[in-house]
């Protein structure tokens, strides 16, 4: 064993993942949990917080019996969700998740009250569906009872927090996706608070994320930790301006890190606190990425697993003979911002088989992200490069579809949990292994490959994306003409 380790748990949307890290980087151990995702009715998305805390502790203990106990330990997780608690910090309901859709009309509300230009400037992003702010209104709005007894408010992963060491806090990049954030002053806003009438006092402490939030009940320090997209930038290295992170985990992301508060005036893409204290972050999110892959692995009742589908889908060439996959299974974030977007597969012909759909989905999540690239980009973003993380990248051919689709190399790390791994990172500066995350980085995230786009296929790509563009306004359901998705000028 270890004589130092660092503990990160990300707290996700399917399960729990852990790893135990020695200061140079080494995974010492791994341990995972899964849990059940509720859905009640269409469009929502709901879990049992007790779930979390659950799983995060059976993860803790395995890691501990495997690696001894930790000097630290670092807080990832799922954005946005809403973790409403009563007097006695329990849930008054379960947890609303970040890629639920119910309350687009409550998004109308927060832009026509505070304003579409001044919401941005304030929080740097647009209403959306997915964001804690909107699910708060949709609760007074449609279970008042239940809303009269929320006594505070958290994030999924500060919920583990609240039981591992009784403390209620937040830290800056996660509490940035509430919509309730003031992102360039790093703290939560008066003035939007105040707007949709929100008790500032539910709201938790917002700290910097390699900061000590609490201690468990042996005196280990817990450090504030980071939304799971920003922790995953941690994790792969993406501390400054220069290589994006690309995600190919359940949702899709490219997330480039800024010096400066700059949001898009459009609102297109995201922009939030970074984990680098002092930094901020700009991406685009897609909400089925590696979720296309699984939901068509179950649509298609095959126990084949993911390496063989992929394996069937290299025996297509790029742009499968004009079939286009829209990924569009939950409506879309970026940079749609469009929870009635609908997924499809159009130009199938009697020669596509199974791995032309596969080879489809794994083209048309690329296309999305390349949509998302284009919008940093216009909004100043220099990307040349970017490193890979999430299950998909695990998969030669399909960096080798993204390389070419989003014409970057794109490079690997010697670790693959990035959201777990630059938790852990936050737990070890918390501890006083590292003296900050810019060492905490450099003394553990090593490159080991990088896989270049291909130009032939990158040349095809073009063409299958101008028509993957075009065919999203075909995919909406009774969309108005007016639709609120519309760009602003």
């Amino acid at each position: 064993m270890s004589a130092i380790t660092v503990v990160g748990l990300d707290v996700g949307t399917s399960g729990v993942k852990g790893i135990a890290l020695a200061p140079d980087g080494t995974v010492v151990a791994r341990a995972s949990r899964h849990y059940p995702l509720s859905t009640p009715h269409p469009q929502w998305s709901e879990q049992d917080p007790d779930d979390w805390w659950r799983a995060s502790s059976e993860v803790m203990e395995e890691l501990s019996a495997k690696a001894g106990p930790p000097s630290g330990i670092g807080l990832s997780g799922q954005m946005h969700g809403l973790v409403a608690l009563d007097a006695s910090d329990r849930p008054v309901r379960p947890a609303i998740l970040w890629n639920d859709q119910r309350c687009e009309e409550e998004c109308d509300q927060i832009e026509e009250r505070i304003g579409f230009d001044r919401l941005i400037q304030l929080t740097g992003n647009r209403a959306l569906t997915g964001f804690t702010a909107p699910k708060l209104l949709w609760m007074r709005s449609h279970e008042p009872a239940t809303y009269e007894r929320i006594r505070s408010v958290l994030l999924p992963k500060d919920y583990v927090r609240l039981q591992l060491c009784g403390e209620h806090a937040g830290d800056v990049s996660d509490c940035s996706g509430t919509l309730l954030f003031d992102v360039a002053a790093r703290d939560w806003s008066e003035a939007v608070t105040s707007e949709l009438e929100i008790e500032r006092d539910w709201l938790p402490p917002a700290l910097e994320s390699p900061v000590i939030s609490g201690r468990t009940a042996d005196g280990i320090p817990v450090a504030a930790g980071a939304g799971d997209q920003a922790a995953g930038a941690l994790g792969v290295g993406v501390l400054t301006p220069g290589p994006v992170s690309v995600v190919l985990g359940t949702s899709g992301v490219v997330f480039a890190a800024l010096d400066d508060y700059a949001p898009d005036p459009l609102g297109r893409t995201h922009t939030f606190c970074h984990a680098v204290p002092g930094r901020w972050h700009s991406m685009g999110v897609m909400l089925s990425a590696a979720g296309s892959l699984e939901w068509l692995r179950s649509a298609l009742g095959t126990d084949l697993g993911f390496d063989e589908l992929v394996a069937e889908a290299e025996r297509w060439e790029p742009g499968t003979e004009g079939l286009v996959f829209l990924p569009y299974l939950v409506g879309e974030r970026t940079p749609h911002a469009d929870p009635e977007a609908r997924a499809s597969f159009v130009g199938i012909t009697v020669r596509h088989d199974r791995g032309a759909l596969v080879r489809a989905v794994l083209e048309g999540v690329c296309f999305g992200l390349r949509d998302c690239l284009d919008v940093l980009t216009e909004s100043g973003v220099d990307a040349t490069a970017g490193i890979a993380s999430g299950g998909g990248a695990a998969s030669d051919t399909w960096l080798r579809i993204a390389a070419s689709v989003l014409g970057l190399p794109l490079a690997r790390t010697s670790v693959s949990d990035g959201a777990a791994f630059g938790a852990a990172l936050l737990g070890g500066v918390a501890a006083g292994v590292w003296r900050d995350v810019e060492q905490a980085s450099q003394a553990t995230v090593r490159i080991t490959e990088t896989i270049d786009p291909d130009p032939v296929w990158s040349a095809r790509y073009a063409e299958s994306q101008e028509w993957f563009r075009a065919l999203y306004p075909a995919t909406r359901r009774g969309a108005p003409a007016d639709h609120r998705t519309r760009e602003r000028t």
